[in-house]
């Protein structure tokens, strides 16, 4: 659904924007970053990216953010028919905004794509959507994106939760893998 990560020049842009330290997190750059709530509202928009479409919009701590995955508690879910699915998931440390949009027949984005491809992209919404209801623990996939100044995820996968420590593991793997991706872990004895 978003642009495609294969053009040289789209590396040259990333490599120009951040350090040569930092350019070794360009290999995760789709790749869907396990966050908590707190971590993905810290999120900060890059100063060269003037508009939504950028090849890279959001960083933390100096490492391009493009795609996430939160899993929490839905509280909140506000449904536009054929338009789009506004819900919010709240994972202890932070209610973050999603957005499912439900509009794949009829927005002039998708129109000269294949359209036997649309059709299953905006079934399979529309089948994420009926999936969420308040109260449900979901693990949420997608892109980062900005709304009124405000992050927010644009999803494009929602699985249901059924193991109560789905929440608890996560929060897990969210340290974890913050320990490793900043040298954080202590030393070896």
């Amino acid at each position: 659904m978003g642009r495609r990560f294969n053009s040289a020049r789209t590396i040259e842009e990333l490599r120009s924007r951040f350090p040569m330290n930092q350019q070794r997190a360009f290999s995760l750059y789709h790749t869907h970053i396990k966050l908590l709530g707190f971590d993905l509202n810290s999120l900060t928009q890059s100063s060269s990216s003037s508009s939504s479409s950028d090849a890279v919009s959001f960083s933390r701590r100096g490492y391009a953010v493009s795609c996430v995955e939160i899993v929490g508690v839905v509280v909140f879910r506000d449904l536009k028919p054929n338009r789009f699915l506004r819900f919010s998931v709240d994972d202890g440390t932070g209610c973050v905004s999603c957005i499912l949009w439900l509009n794949h027949l009829t927005s002039p984005y998708f129109a000269l794509r294949h359209q036997p491809d649309v059709r299953i992209i905006g079934n399979m919404a529309t089948h994420f959507a009926a999936q969420i209801r308040v109260g449900i623990v979901a693990r949420v996939r997608g892109k980062v994106s900005s709304y009124r100044g405000v992050v927010q995820i644009t999803v494009s996968d929602v699985v249901v939760e059924n193991d109560p420590n789905a929440e608890i593991l996560h929060w897990l793997d969210c340290m974890r893998l913050a320990l490793k991706c900043y040298d954080l872990s202590p030393a070896p004895k």
